[in-house]
């Protein structure tokens, strides 16, 4: 998908009181400069500095759906659906083309509707809920998927006559070492990624297309991220995880157009028809035990992870870029990377050459029961079959830092190809 070029300022663009709220909440975000799925970059727009994303806006339609190569945003809001029970397939159908269309007026800075928050009747609910008025379009992006329960349920019930249509990559995760899976933030039939550089552009889209389900579809579970740990584009800095390290070095970027065909897009080898073109999005809600990672040495810290916690240049030599070299060993003739440490066991060479693209986000749920902080990774990854990330994962059962990680949420979902102008995220499986 390409993105629409920035749109100049106008009398009322720049930075809002709202934005200048979300600026210091985020304590001056960096900067984050518009692009595009594959590979093309828009330049930066004004007030893209403030973090605040300003006046940058992804076309919904295209190729490819916006929000898995895009630069990554700052902000994150996440929700899966069900469907409701005794809900049709005209039912399903006009759900995601009423979504469709939101998703396209919200990406453009637009309200939802004709009318609007207010300029409709006076005596009927608004069109739009009203809590963007005023803010500029902020680099959102709405990425729609089908989880493997739209196709059928878990008793094999087949609810809307798609079973035949379902990719045969599209199965339910197996249970990992370790796993501690809550099923109330699990799983899901549909799911929706909201992505933006102000938090209430990302809550306003969920909020809206949540309204717009009511009575067709509910809201099963929902995850907000702030301060993305990842970056999918080469214009932007690698940025810190909750445990204070560099996160995403390594990962894909939208500059690399032959290997993210390689190892997101579904190719027509791959199949099905309407998935190619699409991807596959694995979602993991993983807690950090925060309390006890901060009482561990700085020295056993680096050890785990395999970078250096300050430049992030891993173990084996060299700054924050230079390549992992495995075999390297210490004077002492140890490896210089631990056998257990992260970098180690997710390394392409250590998984058969596999590679993800992950667009995951920090999350801060406030605490729990005996005061210690509900937060982690909200952990996201499109690859262009689950089986390589689950390839990974068992990998990561060797993984040092465990001790310091509870898994207590996952779901996958098939994330189909973009759509062209006019056509909704359903035309392709409902056909």
């Amino acid at each position: 998908m390409t993105a629409s070029p920035p749109t100049p300022p106008g009398p009322d663009d720049g930075i809002s009181r709202r934005g200048l709220l979300g600026l210091a909440a985020v304590g001056g975000a960096g900067l984050v400069v518009g692009g595009a799925a594959g590979g093309a970059l828009a330049a930066s727009v004004a007030g893209a500095a403030s973090g605040s994303g300003s006046t940058t806006r992804y076309d919904f339609y295209g190729g490819h759906q916006a929000g898995i190569t895009t630069p990554a945003q700052d902000r994150l809001h996440f929700a899966a659906f069900d469907l409701a029970d005794g809900a049709t397939r005209d039912e399903l159908a006009s759900l995601l083309a009423d979504w469709t269309d939101a998703a396209a007026r919200m990406t453009q800075g637009l309200e939802v509707g004709e009318t609007g928050a207010v300029d409709g009747s006076p005596y009927a609910p608004p069109e739009d809920t009203g809590e963007a008025l005023g803010l500029p379009p902020s680099g959102l992006t709405i990425t729609f998927g089908f989880g493997p329960t739209l196709f059928e349920t878990a008793e094999g019930v087949d609810r809307f006559g798609l079973a035949d249509r379902r990719p045969p990559a599209l199965e339910p995760l197996p249970r990992f070492t370790g796993d501690a899976l809550d099923p109330a933030r699990s799983g899901g039939d549909l799911c929706v990624q909201a992505c933006a550089d102000d938090p209430q552009v990302a809550v306003h889209a969920i909020r809206n297309l949540s309204r717009i389900a009511f009575g067709r579809a509910s809201l099963r579970w929902s995850q907000l991220g702030f301060g993305r740990t990842s970056s999918t584009s080469t214009s932007q800095v690698t940025p810190r995880n909750l445990f204070g390290f560099k996160d995403g070095t390594a990962n894909l970027k939208a500059e690399e157009p032959a290997e993210v065909a390689e190892h997101v897009w579904v190719s027509s080898e791959q199949g099905p028809d309407w998935m190619v073109g699409g991807s596959y999005l694995v979602a993991r809600r993983i807690r950090m035990i925060i309390e006890s990672w901060d009482r561990v040495q700085l020295a056993e810290q680096e050890d785990l992870v395999g970078r250096t916690k300050g430049e992030g240049g891993p173990l084996s030599g060299g700054t924050e870029f230079a390549p992992i070299d495995l075999d390297a060993t210490d004077a002492d003739g140890t490896p210089a990377i631990a056998a257990d440490a992260h970098v180690r066991l997710a390394h392409p060479d250590v998984n058969g050459g596999i590679r993800l693209l992950r667009r995951g986000y920090n999350f801060v749920d406030g605490n729990d029961e005996l005061g210690r902080l509900d937060a982690g990774l909200f952990f996201l990854s499109f690859q262009n079959d689950p089986a390589r990330f689950v390839t990974v994962q068992r990998s990561l059962a060797r993984d040092g830092l465990n001790e310091y990680l509870r898994h207590v949420g996952s779901a996958v979902f098939a994330i189909p190809a973009g759509v062209p102008e006019g056509g909704s995220i359903g035309d392709a499986l409902l056909a």
